[in-house]
């Protein structure tokens, strides 16, 4: 929604909130600043009078669309009025327990970018208003470590807005194969944190098919596009899921590695067999799929990969793209 159209539906709603009595059509032209900046007197627009209605029957709808009640009365001198009465817009209490406002508030105590620091901190003293007893911590009440959701990536807030917006956006991407960015055009449909790492999940228009990006291999800003989603947002996006699939989590290999002791916890963490070689190298057994090559790039002259042979062909070729470059 544009910002002037948001600004001037906030406007109408609080005007038909704060009125004790129905207002008309003229009272709320006079009365709202952009109703009066596009149709006031003297501004010579033809037609205004139908123009203004037609806005103001919008304007309206959409208000009503948005769960606001709006009543239509007669008012003292036989004009139709106006009016949002306050108890029937009010919501109803708000009702608890310890542990669904607990899990509310420990929620709301996750986030730690700025761009959310502010609602979430908003949202939990709405929670203490409703119902969250000021004797419980979230923390305590689900364990001693506070959860945070750490966003270092510039992506993530235009990432996050386009989601939500459904409005295609286009940035450079760098594969781990690549040396260089190129120019991706994606409908964004979910973003998802795995193992420390944000990913966005769409539909990558010029390859015509989904996609999942990481966004720390995202360069630049990422740039919003005007228009429609070409393509059906699925209703469940599975984001870890092709995410796992790529690092190997539902194979049913085996790959066996060479890694220099103290490096890749990740790859260590995976492993279903660890075996120390010495000289700063052990060698770990483990689980083989898709994109698993391009996993084991990431860590560098730290893996060594020994089988299958077409894994460690797989990796040498991707290791040799990025050397040209």
């Amino acid at each position: 929604m544009a910002i002037a159209k948001a600004e001037r539906l906030m406007n109408l709603a609080l005007c038909l909130l704060g009125t004790r009595r129905p207002l008309s059509k003229r009272e709320l032209r006079e009365s709202i600043e952009a109703y009066v900046e596009a149709f006031g007197p003297g501004n010579g627009a033809a037609g205004s009078d139908d123009s203004f209605n037609r806005m103001f029957e919008r304007d309206k709808d959409d208000l009503r669309e948005l769960g606001l009640v709006i009543e239509t009365v007669e008012n003292l001198d036989g004009e139709v009025g106006y009016m949002a009465r306050r108890d029937s817009n009010r919501l109803p209490p708000i009702t608890l327990d310890a542990e669904e406002a607990a899990a509310l508030g420990l929620a709301a105590k996750v986030w730690q970018q700025a761009r959310l620091a502010g609602a979430a901190s908003g949202a939990l003293q709405k929670l203490r208003a409703a119902g969250l007893p000021e004797d419980v911590d979230p923390y305590e009440a689900h364990g001693a470590l506070e959860p945070r959701i750490p966003v270092h990536e510039a992506a993530f807030e235009p990432l996050m807005l386009a989601c939500r917006d459904r409005r295609p956006v286009v940035f450079d991407y760098r594969k781990a194969t690549a040396a260089h960015p190129e120019p991706r055009h994606v409908e964004p449909w979910a973003l998802e944190c795995w193992r420390g790492h944000w990913y966005l999940a769409g539909w990558d228009r010029d390859r015509g098919a989904e996609r999942v990006f990481r966004l720390s291999r995202i360069t630049g800003k990422v740039r919003s596009r005007a228009g429609r989603f070409t393509a059906p947002v699925p209703d469940v996006v599975t984001v870890r899921e092709t995410v796992a699939s790529w690092a190997g989590e539902t194979a049913d290999r085996s790959a066996l590695i060479r890694l220099r002791s103290g490096a890749g916890y990740p790859l260590r963490a995976k492993a279903t067999v660890v075996r120390e070689l010495g000289d700063g190298w052990d060698e770990l057994e483990i689980p083989y799929g898709h994109g698993l090559d391009a996993w084991l790039v990431e860590f560098g002259p730290d893996v060594v990969v020994l089988e299958p042979a077409e894994l460690r062909a797989d990796v040498v070729d991707r290791l040799r793209a990025v050397a040209k470059g």
